[in-house]
């Protein structure tokens, strides 16, 4: 931010307060225009009342005098012919607002239409390359503006995809990165293997239902990926993704986004995004993204963090989240001209970026001991800098983790299983099965009670107890593998006694039953074979014998069983691709390096005493 930027939020302030409008006589007339006289007089008495010079309030009172009636000229137009007027900032990483535009659209257009304007005046010729960006929502190419709330005189940021020099085709590099990211990650969710799960922070699983499962594995995949992003300082590629993941997020009605930091820490990251761009245009947005990440925090750490210090002692790690939060507030709160507020709110951050901060050669030694760096800066900042004790945090956390999923195990199996057979409708939460089973309950007994009672653990329990003999009654009959069906699939290569579990388990499903077997195989090496004994195990079965009827069925289960073990190579591909460039730290969004906060900090602290 400049100098002038800092003038012109006092000035504007202080026109507020004192109710002058700048667009009004004595200080406009419409067939004068400016009265440079009356500006002048106006800069001197800002420049004594606010201790800035008389030539940085003239600079800030025409500017804001010219902005003031370009809005004007805009309502004007709106008003006589529907046009909008839109204030565009295209921004980039290296720039911030890299440039400013108006842009006309009548508010009954699709997005794409705005897409298409803001694309000519940029002088580009692929309108995708253009992503809008308006009060923390992505613009919709294929809704009219007017059903996603645009109004005229908005403002819009826009992150316009530059074209990868270095590629041999002329395919944008960003978006057509986020759109393979996208793809991967939706590969990702629907395999069957279950290759992405939720785990709170001590590693126990996070059991919800299929549809809302489903949209927050994606949500905190392109999570991942955004953060990615942002190690690498592509912050508008990562505000996209963050954005995409908000969308799946808000999807959910489940009380689990109340309950962990997750939504918390997306909103925290996004109004990141908005500073690390530079971008101030988005105020509104991130006061009330902040607002939603502190009421989350309190939630799940209790007030004043009293509740995870209480779990955790004085320096828990997650102080740095905080920090950040205090840091952000503090500049929303400068650039809402609350002076007073912000610099109270950045001295908070200060004094917890201080005591985060760790000595380089204790996180060297912890290192040279055979620790991970993350671990030697969680641990030091967890335990103050003492070694001796940052060593036994990250033994117990190594342990608790261990532990957590090693009693998890039996929990985790029973939803591989539910997964399989259950629908959204009928879903029963896996711990619960565990719970009443290990009480000597049976498993289709537990799952049927839970049904029957929409996961109601102590209803459920109390069915069990006192009419079990009815639930038992009503439970569908075992069926053993259909002989034809199991022959089916023994001519297609598949073992003959994982075939038999497969249709009993799945009741004799043709469909289920592949999924179930393409599961079993453990890598893409073991999917290729499979499909090599498809393939020849079917010409087999055609010429031994060439009616067509059969060599049509046998045909069609052949491309149905290859589909399916394609399928399950691409999300192995897809979880190869996404891994790429993803730590194995899962405690990554607490390691912040702090560098960038602290000169933040610096910056608008300097501005403030300006």
């Amino acid at each position: 931010m400049s100098h002038i930027d800092n003038v012109i939020i006092q000035v504007r302030a202080r026109l507020q307060l004192l109710g002058i409008k700048l667009w009004e006589e004595p200080y406009y007339f419409s067939d004068i225009g400016s009265i440079e006289s009356e500006i002048d007089l106006l800069a001197q008495d800002f420049s004594t009342n606010l201790s800035l010079s008389i030539s940085n309030c003239k600079l800030a009172l025409t500017e804001l005098q010219d902005g003031a009636l370009r809005k004007l000229a805009a309502r004007k137009e709106f008003n006589e012919t529907g046009l909008a007027t839109f204030s565009v900032r295209r921004i980039n990483n290296q720039e911030g607002t890299q440039n400013m535009l108006e842009v006309k659209c009548d508010l009954n257009a699709l997005g794409k239409e705005l897409q298409s304007r803001i694309a000519e005046k940029l002088q580009l010729n692929d309108p995708n390359r253009v992503k809008c960006i308006s009060a923390g929502k992505i613009i919709d190419p294929d809704r009219t503006l007017n059903a996603q709330s645009l109004k005229n005189n908005q403002q819009l940021m826009v992150i316009i995809s530059e074209i990868d020099r270095d590629e041999t085709n002329s395919k944008d590099a960003m978006y057509d990165r986020i759109r393979k990211i996208k793809m991967d990650v939706e590969a990702i969710v629907d395999s069957k293997r279950q290759l992405f799960e939720m785990e709170d922070q001590d590693g126990n699983p996070v059991f919800l239902p299929p549809n809302e499962n489903r949209a927050l594995l994606m949500a905190m995949g392109f999570c991942e990926k955004a953060r990615a992003a942002i190690k690498r300082q592509h912050y508008d590629e990562a505000l996209i993704l963050l954005l995409e993941a908000d969308e799946k997020f808000t999807t959910c009605n489940s009380g689990f986004l109340e309950s962990v930091d997750n939504y918390a820490l997306v909103n925290l990251d996004i109004v990141w995004c908005y500073l690390c761009l530079k971008n101030v245009t988005q105020l509104p947005d991130a006061q009330r993204r902040l607002d939603i990440c502190e009421q989350s925090f309190r939630r799940s750490y209790g007030e004043n963090m009293n509740r995870l210090i209480a779990l955790k002692g004085n320096a828990c790690p997650e102080r740095a989240l905080l920090m950040r939060l205090h840091l952000l507030q503090g500049v929303v709160l400068f650039h809402q001209n609350r002076r007073d507020e912000a610099y109270e709110r950045l001295e908070v951050a200060g004094r917890e970026l201080r005591e985060l901060k760790v000595d380089d050669s204790a996180v060297e030694t912890l290192v040279e001991m055979g620790y991970e760096p993350f671990e030697a800066r969680l641990g030091l900042r967890a335990c103050s800098g003492n070694l001796e004790q940052a060593i036994n945090f990250i033994h117990d956390r190594r342990e608790k983790k261990r532990d957590a999923r090693e009693r998890s195990h039996k929990e985790r199996k029973v939803n591989s299983k539910l997964t399989r057979k259950n629908s959204d409708k009928d879903w029963v939460n896996p711990r619960s099965v565990c719970t009443l089973m290990e009480m000597g309950f049976s498993h289709d007994l537990v799952v049927a009670a839970l049904k029957k009672c929409n996961n109601d653990l102590q209803r459920a329990l109390d069915l069990l107890q006192t009419n079990s003999d009815e639930l038992l009654k009503n439970l569908p009959k075992k069926e053993n593998a259909d002989t034809d069906l199991l022959e089916q699939l023994k001519q297609l290569g598949f073992n003959e006694d994982m075939t038999r579990v497969a249709l009993e388990t799945t009741s004799n499903d043709m469909e289920k039953a592949l999924d179930f077997l393409v599961k079993i195989f453990g890598n893409e090496e073991e999917l290729v074979k499979q499909m090599e004994r498809i393939s020849e195990a079917a010409k087999i079965a055609i010429a031994r014998d060439d009616t067509p009827s059969t060599s049509s069925g046998i045909g069609s289960l052949v491309n149905t069983a290859l589909g399916k073990v394609k399928n399950e190579m691409e999300s192995l591909k897809a979880y190869e691709r996404f891994n790429e460039d993803i730590t194995s730290n899962e405690q990554d969004y607490l390691d912040l390096p702090l560098l960038q906060e602290e000169q933040i900090l610096a910056e608008y602290k300097r501005f403030l005493e300006q």
